[in-house]
């Protein structure tokens, strides 16, 4: 029989053996973000069209190639499916009016995230971020900075990751980041010929996305203009230079990359990047950064923020073997060698999850060689075994699936003696 339907390109199925890695990746993830004093929020999968032309820039790679638009038959507004978390979060902080909750709101989210990306390792239409966002009045502070930044290397390293790299720079201030425009144009001008055809574009509409080009040609061109920090206040070469103080007293280890600009308008000042070699040309883990002027500019107030977001997926392919999490072994699985004990075993298995003992049966008598083979492919650690001989001592059969043993206990002390 021939399949009718595929998996929609870009995507894949989370399959029950895989869920558990999922599954614990976020519930580590959870406890470590509330040690930090994170709440979840969880916003809607899409949002209006402009929410992400307005918050991302009409000129970013998101906005103009990647943004997956639905079909709206009212057609009286467009919706799109998110394609990252930032900016339903600050939609979500003005709508709901956090900032007159005072303090700081620091929120994390889990959930997926869309783009008409071109699929690979590493790249896909439907992936799965977890992200935190602190948004607050005078919160521009590099020590808030720092703390997001080393939270998003503890979460990574207790999430079993090793061997990354966490890459820092700074785009200052909204000001110095028009000056950097205006000294990059000048500085690649000469060269704008030699550059890839996405770069010729990004020339003119987002020259800032030229620097982390993975084209050979490209990286060429701007290792020979050799970008710095000649376009930053002196106030934001302080700021920058605290920050830098700051990671070094907490020991997080870091590298500074002049090039790092991050693909997305709304960043200013520190921006972040975490890779890893082994995801190949796909390595960035996680990124991140400060926006102070996003949610004034989504009709907000004027409030400080900083955030980061990683890739489960990128994070799941980055995990040495040995660090993925397995599912749980079943304890027990039980077996009733005819049609008249069925009865009697399925009460048994009843009581045995009543009692929190995960446990499982199959709903067909078979051979005891066939039921046995089925409890191995479990993995079950015990296997409670009931017979006619059995059910006249009014005793089960209670074998260990590592050792061999097996030995008979009564029906009623069965329960103890596995809790025990």
């Amino acid at each position: 029989m021939s399949k009718q339907f595929s998996l929609p390109r870009g995507t894949s199925d989370i399959l029950p053996s895989e869920a558990t890695q999922w599954q614990e990746i976020e519930a580590k993830a959870r406890r470590i973000l509330s040690t930090y004093n994170f709440a979840e929020i969880r916003t809607p999968i899409f949002e209006q069209t402009s929410l992400f032309k307005r918050s991302l820039g009409q000129t970013s790679d998101v906005v103009n190639k990647q943004l997956l638009e639905l079909v709206s038959h009212d057609q009286e507004e467009g919706f799109a499916l998110r394609p990252e978390g930032t900016a339903p979060v600050a939609r979500s902080y003005i709508e709901n009016s956090m900032d007159r909750q005072g303090g700081i709101s620091k929120l994390f989210y889990i959930g997926a995230m869309f783009r008409g990306e071109r699929p690979q390792k590493g790249r896909l239409r439907q992936f799965h971020q977890i992200g935190v966002e602190v948004i607050g009045a005078n919160t521009a502070t590099p020590y808030l900075d720092a703390e997001v930044i080393a939270l998003n290397v503890a979460l990574l390293r207790t999430l079993g990751v090793q061997d990354f790299r966490l890459k820092i720079n700074t785009l200052g201030s909204p000001r110095d980041k028009e000056h950097f425009s205006q000294a990059l144009r000048k500085a690649l001008g000469p060269n704008v010929g030699a550059l890839c055809e996405d770069c010729r574009d990004r020339f003119g509409r987002n020259v800032f996305r030229i620097l982390d080009c993975k084209n050979s040609d490209c990286r060429a061109v701007v290792a020979r203009i050799h970008p710095g920090h000649g376009h930053l206040s002196d106030e934001s070469q302080k700021y920058y230079a605290q920050l830098k103080d700051i990671l070094q007293s907490l020991k997080v280890e870091f590298e500074e990359a002049p090039t790092l600009v991050r693909g997305l308008d709304y960043y200013t000042h520190t921006v972040f990047e975490i890779t890893q070699s082994s995801l190949g040309s796909q390595d960035a883990l996680s990124a991140g950064g400060r926006y102070n002027d996003l949610v004034a500019q989504l009709g907000g107030p004027q409030v400080d923020a900083v955030g980061f977001a990683c890739g489960i997926e990128r994070i799941l392919l980055a995990l040495p073997d040995e660090n993925k999490p397995q599912a749980d072994p079943l304890m027990v699985y039980v077996i009733a060698l005819d049609e008249k004990i069925f009865p009697k075993a399925f009460s048994i298995l009843q009581k045995l999850r009543a009692s929190g003992i995960s446990s499982d049966m199959s709903y067909k008598v078979s051979s005891m060689k066939s039921q046995m083979r089925a409890a191995d492919k479990t993995g079950s650690r015990y296997v409670v075994i009931l017979g006619e001989e059995e059910d006249k001592k009014g005793v089960v059969a209670l074998k260990d699936m590592a050792t061999g043993e097996q030995r008979e206990v009564k029906e009623d002390k069965l329960i103890t003696i596995l809790q025990g």
